[in-house]
């Protein structure tokens, strides 16, 4: 049965620390597992436009020496309407792993169940969970350890804010998540998430203001107010969420240590301010950085080869 990852969900805490710690160790030393894939091929399928996503994937994979085959849906045959399904049974008999990049969350789990090779989930309208695992990285290079920490993230309850919530719930962390009213994540997530946080010393909170989420944060995070597909609502989102932009206000009110962190791409003077992107706190080129070698990290897991 192959193992696949479309939701951090899908990791155990113990899961969750080694994949991070062998991260840690591809990090240090780009040439760890250079041969590890060899003779392998990943297709990476990008239903949505990707810059990090995409080149720290094909790089990726490309330094764990397999072949990264990467195409988009107007090169498959999925563009002009076959089925998830078929193209999953397909995809099995030619390479070793999908990594799909796509907008329904369902669609990752209808291909994954016709599909008899791993299936990477590298952004879902629903969850984002290869960034939570740079995410993760990040906050154990700067602060030795997650747990006991508190993550601060402001902005809308998206895909992103639902995986940090169950993966801080996973390392033990206190995740706090402030929106406007109505854009809050979606209750099954912060159910799930509290479940998770029970088990492992963590903390969910939902906040409907910004500036008490962030009280004593070692972490501040914040996305883009519209997500892609969401284009449409740029101009109404952009009057409901200003007092939850990732400003020095923000900074001020946390722990004097605080990192700040965005997933990329930043529309700079709306989620956040061109001071705190570039300012002392800022981690967010490292967590950039860390996507690629938590993602190499996962495929090794996946394969069961590390």
């Amino acid at each position: 049965m192959a193992r696949d990852y479309l939701s951090v969900d899908d990791l155990t805490t113990d899961e969750l620390e080694h994949v991070l710690d062998l991260a840690a160790k591809l990090k240090a030393d780009r040439s760890l597992h250079a041969a590890s894939l060899a003779g392998k091929v990943v297709a990476l399928i990008f239903e949505k436009s990707s810059t990090r996503t995409r080149v720290s994937f094909e790089v990726g994979v490309a330094e764990l020496g397999a072949h990264p085959l990467v195409l988009s849906s107007s090169e498959l045959q999925l563009g002009r309407g076959e089925t998830i399904e078929d193209t999953g049974r397909v995809l099995s008999r030619y390479v070793d792993a999908i990594v799909l990049r796509t907008f329904e969350q369902e669609r990752l789990e209808v291909l994954a169940e016709a599909a008899t090779i791993p299936v990477v989930n590298s952004l879902s309208d629903f969850e984002h969970p290869c960034q939570a695992l740079a995410d993760l990285l990040t906050v154990r290079e700067r602060f030795g350890d997650t747990r006991g920490r508190i993550l601060t993230y402001v902005g809308d309850g998206n895909n992103v804010a639902h995986s940090l919530l169950l993966a801080g719930a996973l390392a033990g962390m206190t995740v706090r998540v402030a929106t406007p009213p109505g854009f809050e994540p979606i209750p099954q997530v912060v159910q799930r998430a509290g479940e998770i946080a029970a088990s492992t010393g963590g903390k969910i909170e939902i906040h409907a203001e910004a500036l008490a989420a962030a009280a004593g944060a070692d972490v501040l995070y914040t996305d883009v107010w519209a997500s892609m597909g969401q284009e449409a609502e740029t101009d109404e989102r952009a009057l409901v969420f200003p007092l939850f932009r990732l400003d020095r206000r923000l900074v001020d009110a946390a722990h004097p240590e605080v990192i700040v962190l965005h997933c990329l791409p930043a529309h700079r003077g709306q989620e956040i301010t061109d001071e705190v992107i570039d300012g002392p706190r800022s981690a967010v080129w490292d967590q950039a950085e860390n996507r690629l070698h938590t993602q190499k990290a996962l495929l090794l897991f996946l394969f069961g080869l590390a």
